[in-house]
């Protein structure tokens, strides 16, 4: 029965990181007429001197740091306001559902226009400020990630909102009964019943949002291409525009076995916060 599963888990992941990792020790190009040939611990000391891999990994911590509490924050608001009985809430989930059913390639492109100076964000701003805002949100090293961050998240938000939900069904009606019976509050509710109650879902959700924003790479090859002056290139970014249009292979590997590592780390570190206690 698992002889399948251990195939493919064989084939799609240990070959993939052997590989990657035998690779980061050579000088391998994509297309060289040349025979690989060892070279040590080059590709690593390249990587410490490379200011485009602090600055890529810098713009992804940065953006795993906002996204990761803002968006499991906002998804749980949504969240907690369609888990009602009233009529209309599940147009609201299906609203809030939408965007993730939608392409992240063609949302992209969607908010590349709306983020043009004659675009409609700027029209709205312009509304609002009477002419007074102008911002080139892409263009400017300094509103290009946020920009990004800020649809990414918007895009990303209703999955997360109908985990949420799932876990809140999940929560026994009767608990609800008998803090209503013993006069608790809204605020008192949930932190004694409804946040102790969604401890599995959040450690879910919260591994799932770190790794997709460590991952970060469709959004910025169509918004920004990395740029302006790399403010919004990320790791995996410069690992595939290294490997694929720069053809060095052996350093895009030595990249992407960094990148393996920082998520790794990661996940263990959340994984430990997040164990459950013995009392």
């Amino acid at each position: 029965m698992v002889a399948p599963a251990g195939v493919l888990l064989v084939v799609f992941f240990f070959v993939p990181v052997a590989l990657g990792f035998a690779l980061s020790f050579t000088d391998a190009r994509l297309i060289s007429p040349k025979p690989l040939e060892f070279v040590g611990l080059d590709n690593f000391q390249r990587l410490l001197d490379d200011p485009v891999f602090w600055a890529s990994l810098r713009n992804t911590l940065l953006f795993a740091a906002v996204i990761v509490p803002a968006q499991s924050g906002f998804a749980l608001l949504l969240a907690l306001l369609v888990n009602v009985k009233m009529r209309g809430t599940n147009l609201f989930r299906t609203l809030y559902f939408v965007p993730v059913v939608t392409s992240i390639v063609v949302v992209s492109i969607l908010w590349r226009f709306m983020y043009q100076p004659d675009g409609l964000v700027n029209s709205m701003l312009h509304w609002m400020t009477g002419n007074v805002v102008h911002i080139d949100w892409l263009n400017d090293t300094s509103t290009a990630l946020p920009a990004i961050m800020f649809m990414s998240a918007w895009q990303a938000v209703g999955f997360h909102m109908v985990i949420w939900l799932a876990g809140l069904q999940t929560i026994p009606g009767e608990l609800y009964e008998a803090a209503e019976i013993d006069g608790a509050g809204r605020w008192h509710t949930f932190r004694y019943i409804t946040w102790p109650g969604l401890r599995n879902t959040r450690t879910f959700i919260l591994v799932t949002i770190t790794i997709a924003a460590l991952s970060l790479f469709t959004q910025i090859h169509v918004m920004t291409g990395g740029g302006p002056l790399d403010a919004t290139s990320t790791v995996v970014f410069q690992a595939v525009r290294v490997g694929y249009q720069q053809q060095q292979t052996a350093y895009a590997s030595t990249i992407s076995l960094v990148f393996f590592l920082l998520v790794l780390t990661v996940s263990l570190i959340q994984r430990w916060l997040t164990r459950e206690r013995s009392a």
